[in-house]
């Protein structure tokens, strides 16, 4: 209890040391909101009331504590652009964003655990070095590269599936879910290839632990031995990968989202960083990390209660 306490507390600073990072590198950033909405023929006066409605005449520690005491009372701000509050406008774009990456880490768990788990029970043979091979390939197919491929494939010349755009889930989940598989896809091909090579190292260290050798030696079979004492054990440190991944998922949404015209997160991060919209860029980019530390927090506790070795451990 108290290594979960620590791994907490832990996230909390880590949360808000990014903060303070996340406003610095807003602060500095080049280009001016207020010339930026009213253009470069704006007079100095006007540029200077729109600083002054929009805050930015404050000191920096003023707008950052402003900041940070509007997020604890629920209050993210208004956009600049869109002139609505960022809360809502970022809940809006999440109902896309967000099953976008949890269905594109659900395909490359399905894709990449089986196929490491075979190619490590191949080692050496012709099987695995194929499956190396290929996975090697897919690891280094671009994102968008990948999405333009199978848009022209399965959208444009299959007819299978939609070519972009995302009508949302009031039109029912099979369309919403049949909207998202090309960008999951090419989301999840990539990880899907990381992910499968590390398990493949991963068992193959497992295999040769001398606890492998005690469970054949008490008569386990062979598949007995696979399936329930290394498959177990070697997953663990795929569940760390999942979490360091996260953030590689989330930069590849932003290509993924534009090129299948997603209305997602992602893509409204870009909008807003080539806007200079402060309040919807910094508070993406904290709900980012965030969820990167949540997640992180809650793999922490799955491996600590598949292994309780670790329980007095931060993991």
């Amino acid at each position: 209890m108290i290594g979960v306490a620590q791994t907490v507390l832990g996230r909390i600073s880590v949360l808000v040391v990014a903060s303070i990072i996340v406003f610095a590198l807003l602060a500095i950033l080049p280009g001016d909101p207020a010339t930026v909405m009213l253009g470069l023929d704006a007079s100095p006066e006007s540029i200077a009331a729109l600083h002054h409605q929009l805050g930015l005449d404050a000191s920096p520690v003023t707008r950052y504590f402003r900041w940070v005491v509007g997020l604890f009372h629920g209050n993210a701000g208004t956009s600049y652009v869109y002139d609505v509050p960022v809360s809502g406008l970022i809940l809006e774009r999440f109902q896309s964003t967000l099953p976008l990456i949890i269905f594109a880490t659900c395909l490359a768990l399905l894709i990449g655990l089986p196929i490491g788990s075979i190619a490590a029970t191949r080692r050496g043979k012709r099987l695995d070095l194929a499956l190396m091979a290929l996975l090697q390939l897919l690891k280094s197919i671009p994102d968008f590269w990948l999405a333009m491929m199978m848009t022209f494939l399965f959208s444009l010349t299959l007819q299978w599936f939609p070519a972009g755009g995302f009508s949302g889930w009031n039109h029912g989940v099979f369309s919403a879910l049949r909207a998202l598989t090309l960008p999951a896809v090419a989301l999840a091909i990539p990880q899907a290839a990381i992910i499968a090579r590390f398990m493949r190292s991963s068992l193959i260290d497992t295999l040769e632990q001398d606890f492998i050798r005690t469970a054949r030696a008490q008569g386990y079979s062979r598949q007995g031995v696979l399936w329930r004492v290394a498959l177990p054990n070697a997953v663990i440190p795929v569940l760390t990968l999942i979490g360091i991944q996260l953030p590689v998922l989330v930069t590849g949404s932003i290509i993924v989202e534009n090129v299948f015209n997603i209305p997602g997160c992602s893509k409204l991060l870009l909008e807003a960083v080539n806007q200079r919209d402060i309040p919807v860029v910094q508070n993406l980019v904290m709900l980012i990390v965030a969820g990167v530390l949540v997640l992180n927090l809650f793999l922490s506790l799955i491996i600590r209660w598949l292994d309780p070795r670790l329980a007095g451990s931060d993991a």
